[in-house]
């Protein structure tokens, strides 16, 4: 794919380029924290900290790949049904086998780009909502799992668990690796023609067609990512517990969605970016984990999180009024 003008050189950094939206995630991140502190002795301490850097990885591998598919107006709601999948395949075709482990992750990634490529495909060509696909591939991908296994399914070797729990130097690796996935991605984004070409298409698709940009090879990658990118999550969660659960991804359609909203990208498309995400996924995650500190329950939890969504989308839209 081709873009007709590559993007203008950047000027010299200066504070005031620096999108509101990430000003305010920074802000709430500094309250939060703030707020945590004095609530919660146990929360504003190094050890947590690095267990959140920890624990936030999933959501984060998940997140990253919705916020590829927003970029360009569009939404993945298959991203729960893939996760659950992906874990309960990822662990019962391994089934403690060491031997197994590279092709059954290689597999299980391919998997995933192929299904999200589907999704993008349809979502093109059939000129459907993908909305309306993704959900209906949530519904094939989820029966699909409880067909193969309605429990937890095979288990994995204990070298496999070092991805969620090994450190580097006392940093967690999973930590480590979900910060490398945003930076590649970011200068994806932001330094080749394809990123731009992402960008162009959430903007506006018809204009994107006349730049020279194929539009449904920009759906299709996109797509694709956020499948590998969910199936990845899947594998994550399987070294986390050292098996897959029929169950694991249930809830993050949303929980994938609001990270990405939060941190500034517009659900119409064209507008935001990975860091936006990546503070929006830890703001979550210190969040739930203070939450969790107080005793609440996960339901009030689900609810807060479905607050912030919309509280995210109000401002946005009344930002994108005042503009």
């Amino acid at each position: 794919m081709t873009v007709a003008a590559s993007p203008s050189p950047r000027s010299g950094f200066s504070f005031r380029s620096i999108p509101l939206s990430l000003v305010i995630v920074v802000a709430l991140l500094a309250l939060l924290i703030a707020t945590g502190a004095f609530l919660s002795d146990r929360f504003a301490t190094l050890s947590n900290f690095l267990n959140v850097f920890k624990q936030a990885a999933g959501l984060g591998f998940a997140s990253l790949g919705q916020t590829l598919v927003i970029l360009t107006g569009g939404i993945d709601l298959s991203v729960g049904a893939m996760i659950s999948l992906t874990s309960n395949l990822t662990s019962g075709w391994i089934d403690g086998n060491p031997d197994l482990v590279i092709p059954v992750v290689l597999g299980i990634l391919a998997l995933g780009a192929a299904i999200g490529s589907i999704n993008g495909l349809l979502s093109y060509y059939l000129r459907i909502h993908p909305l309306i696909v993704t959900l209906g591939m949530a519904a094939v991908l989820q029966g699909t799992t409880l067909l193969y296994s309605l429990s937890p399914a095979g288990s994995v070797p204990v070298e496999f668990e070092i991805f969620a729990y090994g450190d580097v130097f006392g940093v967690p690796i999973a930590g480590l690796v979900m910060l490398a996935m945003f930076a590649i991605v970011g200068v994806f984004l932001n330094r080749t023609r394809t990123g731009t070409a992402i960008y162009a298409v959430g903007g506006d698709p018809r204009a994107a067609h006349l730049l020279g940009i194929s539009v449904p090879k920009v759906m299709i990658l996109v797509y694709g990512l956020s499948g590998m990118l969910a199936a990845f999550t899947g594998i994550y969660f399987v070294s986390r517990m050292g098996s897959g659960d029929p169950w694991r991804g249930e809830g993050f359609e949303l929980a994938s969605i609001t990270p990405v909203v939060v941190g500034g990208t517009a659900l119409a498309g064209g507008k935001g970016g990975v860091l936006g995400t990546l503070l929006g996924v830890y703001l979550i995650s210190l969040l739930n984990n203070l939450l969790n500190f107080l005793d609440v329950s996960t339901f009030y939890q689900w609810i807060i999180q479905g607050l912030i969504i919309i509280t995210a989308v109000a401002v946005h839209v009344e930002r994108g009024r005042d503009t």
